[in-house]
């Protein structure tokens, strides 16, 4: 079997007991022989047998609770080849209704060439004693599933087919796998196996389907409106696609249309009039979008009058804490206490969280159960911070079900959330998928509000919410413009309101918390940002470079990108010593005292806290290597406390964290924030790119880059269009 260009390791052995064996999901752990070494292999391996002979791929992974194993990620049913070793597979109860006797007779009559006569001409094993012709031929359907697997991977090696995607195909179609790619190769594109579009057509051209054929350009429209929902958007126009898909595929509109026809006679598209155009969707995003607006139009028809004047306790709430609110503050404080729906959006200084929390503390006065959550860990623990009250993760609050793959909820409209008003912040990071399951799970007697900046950069995942609400003008809304005082003192404050209004920043002020750094080549820059880093801001500051000071990046590549930064900044911060451990993963090197972060939500991840013992570290979540332990393959990380041990299997799912991307900065705040901006780029020159990594800044903000770079990221506001119909959705109910 072709496997040369799989980063897979591969074991080859005899299963000599299996431990483990989950029914539901084909989850095992067994034990194998393994040149006479015993090795303990897990993962979805489905229903294998003592006495069978494996071929695993995947690597090595080091349990913290079941020490060392073998971690399967695609696995092959070899055949034995002695009578010894076919009685014994055979006799494990491989085949329903084969056990010992019946195998020891099988053997006997047919030798070393059992298997084959099994695979390939089954009939004559009904010569065998007990063994009807019909029960033959079922023996030999059943035993071509074992084998189909390996035949499979065999064929589509030869095309360049990864042994996964075809893993993947398998789990689906098993036995008629073959059968189902050779007629089909685009199903591999499908939810579930994910195969990119290019490879499929790759394949489908080998196996000499037409361009012009049905499935061809069924998978061809399917594909771009993905790689339109990648880029953010939940819908494209009808001639957009038309151009786009035509172009793409080399076919002619006649059969675009033909197969747009097709894709919504099956369900798979949605096409809609909005906007005096005619929009396709992916089903799943209109569904989605359709019953956003739906349960907010309901939720806000719901609002009691909305005439409640609350100003005697607004101004016993200013008595107590000290304070005084603006008109709008005052108007906002009012709407979320009066309406069952209600947006509180404003800039950095404009008051959000002191208004947040006066409506917090009115509904505590009367008794009202409040939950708060936000996108990110980082996000709702900055929340949980300022309001002083618990806050969770939106996916925590909904409580994601395991038994679903992952991609479902077990709070939903047959099991809401039990409380009398949600809080949702960084609502500009809520995609529409998550908006979706979020409503889903909101009683529509609940209260929702919603804050957040809608400057800032949209969410990861197709949907423009937040914006789209308010444009919409019916949910109920107040923007928090005005500058507070003590905020208006602050350049990072002010310049980020002239970024947003299109103004070029004042760079040229040295004595306030804005400073900018001219550099023109990005070495240059990336000298500087080290300098910073190491000597500069912690000299003059005491800022630590760990847990005080943030490189903010547009991008991932490039010289001062954050690959190349965190590569150059663990150099520079954290240098290799006698006394500090390593443990190297694919092009990583994880080092005792590296500054790491989460990037997926992993709710499985044990920690501890002194006596407190308990799950889940967030996407963003930063932390401190504690230990790198490379005899047992495992890091120990400290997130702010709680200790944390990834084997290396969850590694994949840190990295290092000296410099992090503008997007993965949503939701956070840094005493001391350094932002590179490199020329060129120029898909990353945006406006809200730049307003999101100087609203990140608490007190110290450091540009470096040229004054042509800021100023073209200010002129540029295109990336804030998204093409979506929530808006006229959410609308129509209001006719």
């Amino acid at each position: 079997m072709a496997f040369e260009n799989s980063a897979l390791l591969s074991i080859c052995g005899t299963v000599e007991d299996i431990v483990f064996y989950n029914e539901d999901n084909g989850y095992v752990v067994l034990d194998m022989d393994v040149n006479n070494q015993l090795v303990t292999a897990v993962g979805m391996l489905g229903d294998v047998h003592e006495g069978e002979e494996l071929t695993l791929w995947g690597d090595y992974v080091n349990s913290p609770k079941y020490g060392r194993q073998f971690k399967a990620e695609v696995f092959e049913r070899s055949l034995p080849k002695s009578k010894d070793a076919i009685r014994k597979y055979l006799g494990s109860g491989v085949i329903a209704g084969i056990g010992p006797a019946v195998a020891k007779r099988i053997v006997t009559a047919f030798g070393e060439d059992t298997l084959e006569i099994m695979e390939n001409d089954s009939v004559k094993l009904a010569a065998i004693k007990g063994i009807t012709t019909e029960r033959a031929l079922s023996i030999g359907k059943e035993f071509n599933k074992i084998t189909g697997l390996r035949k499979a991977m065999t064929y589509f090696s030869k095309y360049g087919i990864q042994p996964i995607a075809v893993a993947s195909v398998w789990k689906q179609y098993e036995g008629r796998t073959l059968e189902v790619i050779k007629q089909n190769p685009y199903i591999m594109c499908e939810n579930g196996i994910e195969l990119p579009f290019k490879e499929a057509d790759r394949l489908a051209e080998s196996l000499g389907i037409p361009k012009n054929s049905e499935e061809r350009i069924l998978a061809g429209i399917i594909w771009c409106l993905r790689m339109n929902a990648a880029n953010g958007h939940t819908c494209i126009s009808e001639n957009t696609l038309s151009e786009t898909v035509c172009y793409e595929l080399e076919i002619s509109e006649a059969s675009f249309w033909d197969g747009i026809s097709i894709a919504e006679n099956r369900g798979d598209i949605v096409v809609d009039d909005k906007y005096d155009d005619r929009y396709v969707f992916l089903s799943e995003y209109y569904h989605a979008e359709q019953y956003i607006a739906e349960k907010l139009a309901e939720m806000i028809k719901r609002t009691d009058g909305g005439d409640v004047d609350y100003s005697e306790e607004i101004a016993a709430i200013e008595w107590t804490e000290g304070i005084q609110y603006e008109a709008l503050q005052r108007e906002a404080i009012n709407g979320c206490m009066n309406n069952h729906v209600f947006i509180l959006t404003g800039g950095p200084g404009t008051g959000k969280t002191t208004t947040l929390n006066a409506v917090i503390a009115l509904c505590k006065q009367r008794g009202l159960k409040i939950k708060l959550a936000a996108p990110t860990g980082r996000a709702a623990k900055r929340m949980a911070d300022l309001t002083g009250a618990p806050a969770q993760t939106i996916h925590r609050l909904l409580e994601v079900d395991f038994g679903s793959s992952g991609s479902g909820f077990k709070r939903c409209e047959e099991n809401p959330l039990s409380c009398d008003v949600l809080v949702i912040d960084e609502m500009s990071m809520v995609d529409t998928m998550l908006m979706c399951s979020l409503l889903k799970a909101v009683k529509s007697r609940t209260r929702l509000v919603m804050v957040g900046d809608s400057n800032q950069l949209p969410s990861v995942g197709a949907g423009n919410i937040l914006r789209d609400l308010i444009a919409s003008g019916r949910v109920p809304a107040v923007e928090l413009k005005e500058i507070f005082r003590q905020a208006a003192e602050s350049l990072i404050v002010t310049n980020a309101h002239r970024i947003v209004r299109g103004e070029m920043p004042v760079l040229n002020d040295r004595k306030n918390d804005f400073f900018f750094m001219p550099t023109e080549s990005e070495e240059d820059t990336l000298r500087l940002v080290i300098e910073l880093c190491k000597t500069r801001l912690p000299n003059t500051y005491g800022y630590s470079p760990f847990e005080d000071i943030q490189v903010l990046c547009p991008s991932k590549i490039g010289t001062v990108g954050t690959q190349n930064l965190n590569q150059s900044l663990q150099l520079a911060l954290n240098p290799p010593s006698k006394s500090k451990q390593e443990l190297k993963f694919f092009n990583q090197l994880f080092r005792t005292g590296d500054k790491i972060m989460q990037t997926k939500n992993d709710y499985d991840v044990e920690w501890r806290r002194g006596a407190e013992k308990s799950h889940g570290i967030f996407n963003g979540d930063m932390g401190i290597v504690n230990e790198a332990d490379r005899a047992n393959d495992r890091i120990v990380i400290d997130f702010d406390g709680r200790i944390a041990i990834y084997d290396s299997d969850m590694l994949k799912r840190i990295e290092h964290a000296y410099a992090v991307t503008i997007h993965k900065s949503q939701g956070s705040e840094y005493p001391a924030v350094i932002i590179p901006l490199p020329n060129g780029m120029d898909k990353l020159t945006y406006r809200n790119l730049l307003y999101t990594a100087v609203t990140r800044a608490k007190n110290i903000l450091i540009v470096i880059g040229t004054g042509r770079k800021i100023q073209s990221m200010v002129e540029n506001d295109r990336r804030m269009q998204r093409f979506s119909c929530l808006r006229p959705m959410l609308e129509d109910h209001f006719v």
